[in-house]
């Protein structure tokens, strides 16, 4: 089973994260006028830890304005959004984040769950002395980025979740069963692929990777349900998900729903829409959406707006 369902998932995602990463590091090529600001983008303008929760959280920063903090899927780090953050940082300041054990940031005796990098988050908004940010999250980042909005709602000016249910089944049942076959007996077989070689590139303790999937494999496992806190969120929300996305498209319409959004016609004058949108991106998997520029600017005219 793992060999047939983990191993092919990890590699799919490996794959696209090389991609990425590619087109990231390709700023060293002369720029003409029209490219020459969003190349300069691919350079942080500052790099931190934030001693946070207990534990010290790797961040950095591009471009200037209201702030984002962008949060990567599982298994990955900062660089998944190479080909996405020079777009989303022409309009405003981006802080993109290493989640607990992935990438620069190092692990520390605590589990890994949703409830702790939300507080994590929090802990980073707090630190780097904004009242409220925007909050941007793919995958597991999603389900951190959401469950910030729950338990610390005060902090999240506007939420972007893409690929994220709401609750567990929100997955198709294939993914699911990858998910339930992360763990240290995956580490060996999962170093043929480029997310491991950033990990080991970048991570602190590049020994900890067994730790790493030992850790988000019971992250995973475990079943959860946020449904009857969805209506709560006060955040204009969006979701963005894949037509052919890993996030049933279903769940994403029924997601769309608990927030307000599809409860009826908005009228001539638009009157009746929600705060909450819903992009469904054509010709897009849960492997290619966070580096899709598709993915930019469908996101950036909703943070651009203004607040109702």
């Amino acid at each position: 089973m793992l060999k047939r369902t983990l191993v092919p998932l990890v590699a799919t995602v490996g794959l696209a994260l090389s991609t990425s990463l590619l087109a990231f590091a390709q700023d060293a090529t002369p720029s003409s006028p029209t490219t020459e600001g969003t190349q300069a983008m691919n350079t942080p303008i500052k790099t931190g830890y934030a001693p946070v929760n207990g534990i010290n959280l790797y961040y950095e920063i591009y471009g200037t304005g209201e702030p984002l903090i962008l949060l990567h899927g599982g298994v990955g780090a900062i660089e998944m959004f190479g080909e996405v953050i020079p777009m989303l940082a022409q309009g405003r300041q981006v802080i993109a984040v290493d989640l607990q054990a992935h990438g620069r940031t190092a692990d520390v005796d605590r589990p890994m769950t949703f409830e702790a990098m939300a507080d994590d988050i929090a802990g980073l908004i707090q630190y780097l002395g904004f009242e409220k940010a925007d909050v941007m999250g793919y995958s597991l980042g999603g389900g951190a980025a959401l469950k910030t909005a729950i338990d610390h709602p005060e902090v999240v000016r506007k939420l972007v979740l893409v690929s994220t249910p709401f609750k567990s089944d929100g997955w198709y049942p294939e993914v699911l069963a990858g998910m339930a076959q992360m763990s240290a007996a995956a580490a060996e077989p999962m170093k043929g692929t480029p997310m491991y070689q950033l990990y080991a590139s970048i991570a602190p303790k590049p020994e900890d990777w067994p730790v790493l999937l030992t850790k988000l494999g019971d992250l995973l496992r475990q079943s959860y349900d946020w449904s009857k806190d969805i209506p709560n969120i006060k955040s204009p929300t969006m979701l963005v998900v894949g037509d052919a996305d890993s996030v049933r498209t279903a769940h994403a319409v029924e997601f769309y729903e608990l927030l307000g959004g599809g409860k009826a016609d908005a009228g001539w004058d638009g009157s009746g829409m929600s705060n909450s949108r819903l992009a469904v991106l054509p010709g897009i998997t849960h492997y290619t959406i966070f580096s899709s520029p598709l993915l930019a600017s469908t996101v950036i005219p909703f943070l651009d707006a203004p607040l109702p």
